[in-house]
């Protein structure tokens, strides 16, 4: 992803911090009872040795791997294999690991053409399988794989020449939205969210990945002085709902809840999570919101209901990006977690944290960052909260990289047992 991240729009979002006027309030749900997770045996005592200890790999833009595109295969290979390596020294049992990052692919797809990221062209086979290759080597070590995809995001530039002719998006070019300098599927049209999920199901029938994961793009991050172009859509689809926002959160719905019945019925053993922006609504704007003052917030700007999501039960677990530090006014860790807590309380969801080690020692980030303990003392806080099953780190690069051993802090302060892979409900494997 370079500088050009889904990380940067964490910083965007708050840097108005603005204060939302107040709007309805999004409805309850009933709510399942969680399921007990099992300790690790022998485990020392106070340590957060159970559960989720993920790390992101971002191929968007080379941002974590393959460090460039055009490498030659054993090269990749040897690249990825020293990630996973990275992970395991580091205490950590899972890689969630970017498959689909623009409408492409990372392994032999019927579907869409192969990522340029690997090749440096669209649709060049790199001469290997990235995606088998990592499972196999994950499993190999011990770690679980989740397979992340971006279901909407085409191209990270606005012009659909730069698309190989072969492209769905140039075949069928009343699918696509540009905007903010990008191209997206319209997630209003049925054909698009059979045809995503159809592109991502591959994958899932293909290997024998632990989990599919979504980010937190759905509907685009706002653009000031833009709007999306979906009005004919909402003519001709949106006729039961009162508002183009409560349609478009409706489309997003379908895809979620479409997405994990589609998951579970291929391959049962795999997990279905989505890692959103950390900001469901702020309370200025919803009673039942947080206590931040973000100038986004998914269930009105990306109309993801992720609260909901997680209320009913649709997801396995959700990862919520709290990638801001302890004390920080707009959004404080300490205040995010234990509303997160909260929403997950007596959900069948479970809850992660999703943890901005790329912050840390970078000279532009606030003294907090510069500290290489404050990211696990954010493990300690979330230790008094139960519902809080683990965490996973942005991401692969400075997990290997440690730039000041806040990742080592972490791990030798909390992560002091060997890893074990993470299935909730069921015994802890130790390897």
């Amino acid at each position: 992803m370079g500088r050009v991240s889904r990380r940067a729009f964490a910083v965007a979002a708050l840097s108005a911090f603005t204060m939302a006027p107040r709007a309805s309030a999004a409805p309850d749900s009933p709510v399942a009872p969680t399921p007990p997770v099992a300790p690790v045996p022998g485990a020392p005592a106070g340590r957060a040795v159970t559960g989720m200890r993920g790390m992101w790999l971002a191929t968007v833009a080379n941002r974590d791997w393959p460090t460039r595109a055009g490498l030659r295969a054993g090269e990749q290979r040897a690249e990825l294999v020293a990630l996973l390596d990275a992970a395991v020294r580091q205490g950590l049992n899972t890689v969630i690991f970017q498959v689909r990052p623009t409408a492409d692919a990372l392994w032999p797809s019927a579907h869409e053409p192969w990522s340029e990221y690997l090749s440096g062209s669209q649709g060049r086979d790199p001469g290997w399988d990235p995606l088998g290759t990592a499972v196999e080597e994950a499993h190999a070590r011990g770690l679980e794989l989740h397979a992340w995809f971006n279901p909407y995001r085409v191209a990270t530039r606005d012009d659909p020449a730069h698309l190989v002719p072969s492209h769905p998006a140039r075949k069928n070019p009343g699918w696509v939205v540009p905007y903010g300098g990008k191209l997206y599927y319209n997630p209003g049209l049925p054909e698009v969210r059979a045809f995503v999920q159809d592109a991502m199901m591959d994958a899932v029938e293909k290997y024998a990945v632990d989990g599919v994961h979504f980010d937190d793009y759905f509907y685009p991050y706002p653009v000031a002085g833009q709007s999306f172009a979906d009005g004919g859509t909402y003519s001709t689809y949106g006729g039961d709902f009162a508002t183009k926002a409560a349609w478009r959160r409706q489309n997003i719905d379908l895809l979620v809840r479409e997405t994990a019945a589609r998951v579970k019925k291929i391959r049962p053993t795999a997990r279905f999570g989505v890692s959103p922006f950390g900001v469901w609504r702020n309370a200025a704007t919803d009673a039942k919101g947080s206590d931040t003052r973000a100038g986004v917030q998914t269930y009105d700007d990306l109309h993801a209901d992720t609260r909901k999501w997680v209320r009913e039960g649709w997801i396995d677990y959700i990862v919520p990006q709290l990638y801001w530090n302890t004390g920080l006014a707009a959004a404080d860790y300490a205040k995010l977690v234990p509303w997160w807590a909260e929403v997950a309380r007596g959900s069948r969801t479970q809850l992660y944290i999703g943890e901005a080690l790329y912050k840390a020692g970078d000279p532009a980030q606030p003294a907090a960052w510069q500290d290489p303990a404050e990211l696990s003392r954010h493990l300690t806080l979330a230790r008094n909260h139960p519902e809080v099953r683990g965490h996973v780190f942005f991401s692969a690069k400075e997990v290997a990289e440690d730039r000041i051993g806040a990742m080592a802090r972490v791990s030798a302060d909390h992560y002091g047992s060997p890893a074990a892979r993470h299935r909730p409900g069921m015994p802890a494997v130790r390897f």
